[in-house]
């Protein structure tokens, strides 16, 4: 990773912690989101969008696309401002959404695996900010 990519990251990152995720926002909005993020239905994946971890249903496919499509708009305006690319960005917001996530919850893991979030930090691309 060059040094720009490393900049913009950092500078992603920041803006992130400082901005805050989309995904609290929508929880709160949307409580069968809430409800399938506790079942373990969907989880956190490292390109910063929401993931489904069981058998797809078309109630979870709806929530899943009203959040990303959300997320991708949170995204771009950032990353503009940011001077990122979306998919940079989105990596970074990916990073930390994990990161955010509590001891019961789903995020993929490096190796593109589901996993459980347990006590212990949970797993992330080395490239993580």
């Amino acid at each position: 990773m060059n040094s720009v990519t490393k900049s913009v990251l950092a500078i992603a990152a920041a803006a992130t912690a400082i901005g805050g995720l989309a995904t609290p926002a929508f929880a709160q909005r949307d409580p069968a989101y809430a409800a399938a993020r506790s079942a373990g239905q969907v989880g956190e994946r490292m390109d910063g969008y929401l993931g489904i971890v069981v058998a797809e249903t078309p109630a979870l496919r709806r929530i899943v696309n009203d959040i990303n499509i959300k997320r991708r708009a949170v995204y771009s305006e950032r990353a503009k401002a940011t001077n990122a690319t979306i998919e940079e960005y989105a990596f970074t917001a990916g990073c930390q959404a994990i990161l955010a996530t509590v001891s019961g919850e789903k995020y993929q893991a490096p190796d593109g695996s589901w996993q459980t979030r347990g006590a212990n930090a949970p797993l992330r691309d080395p490239r993580c900010p």
